[in-house]
């Protein structure tokens, strides 16, 4: 039996713990030290960790449009030693499809090599070009499963993966937990949710690339403000018809926002 000495001292340690905040108790309790844990929240804070990872990573915004689908980044590099071509945030998963991600970039290159594998096997086993749908289910599934079993921590990065479809343009963003979502226009990264709330007030279906990539640097322009500078800009866009994409980069921009 315990004494009554323990009994006082652990009564003491549960007021004290009820007293804590809730992501002290969380830590205290040990929840947060595994993937595959529920801490009484029913919350996976690990996964919440990385979702905060994904938070601090540079932003993309996507957006589908009338003639096609584009994907503008900040790369967000201010060393002038560093070569921007050689720092992506916009991947060529295929000829018709691409991704950016936010978050960690060495776990979404593990991601995005994943997913120019899956293109490849569908050119040649079916012949034909892979639906940007399959791409992301099945890396959301990958995700997923980094988040169910133990020995492994979740992926710290959010995708954004936009293509064509039978001349059709397509946007899907898939979270750190698996989940995944098809958009008009969305976006990942820093101020996500500030720019998916400018998104919604601005977005119009029949925006054509030209237009739509002006608005997305409208508000990056209105959100960095003094910060602002098309110099450090990545844009990869799509379009229906030929389904070639192209990149431009830094001050071949300065068109869009004029």
């Amino acid at each position: 039996m315990l004494g009554e000495n323990q009994l006082v001292k652990i009564i003491n340690f549960s007021k004290l713990k009820m007293d804590m905040p809730l992501d002290i108790q969380n830590q205290a309790m040990g929840y947060d030290r595994t993937a595959t844990m529920f801490s009484p929240e029913g919350l996976l804070l690990q996964v919440g960790y990385a979702e905060k990872a994904v938070r601090r990573g540079s932003a993309s915004i996507g957006m589908v449009c009338s003639d096609g689908v584009f994907i503008l980044a900040d790369l967000r590099i201010e060393d002038k030693l560093v070569v921007p071509k050689s720092a992506n945030k916009i991947y060529e998963v295929d000829s018709h499809v691409i991704a950016s991600v936010a978050g960690i970039l060495s776990d979404a290159r593990v991601l995005i090599e994943r997913a120019q594998v899956l293109a490849q096997q569908s050119r040649v086993t079916y012949d034909s070009p892979i639906e940007p749908e399959l791409i992301v289910k099945e890396l959301a599934n990958l995700k997923q499963q980094f988040s169910q079993y133990g020995g492994a921590r979740p992926f710290g990065v959010s995708l954004m993966i936009g293509g064509i479809n039978n001349k059709k343009p397509e946007l899907y963003s898939s979270d750190v937990t698996g989940n995944y979502t098809e958009y008009y226009a969305t976006a990942i990264g820093e101020n996500d949710d500030k720019i998916k709330e400018k998104l919604r007030e601005n977005y119009k279906k029949d925006f054509t690339i030209k237009k739509g990539v002006k608005a997305a640097l409208d508000i990056f322009k209105e959100l960095e403000d003094k910060k602002f500078n098309v110099g450090r800009f990545e844009l990869v866009y799509i379009k229906n018809e030929g389904s070639e994409l192209k990149r431009l980069y830094g001050d071949e921009l300065s068109k869009f926002i004029k």
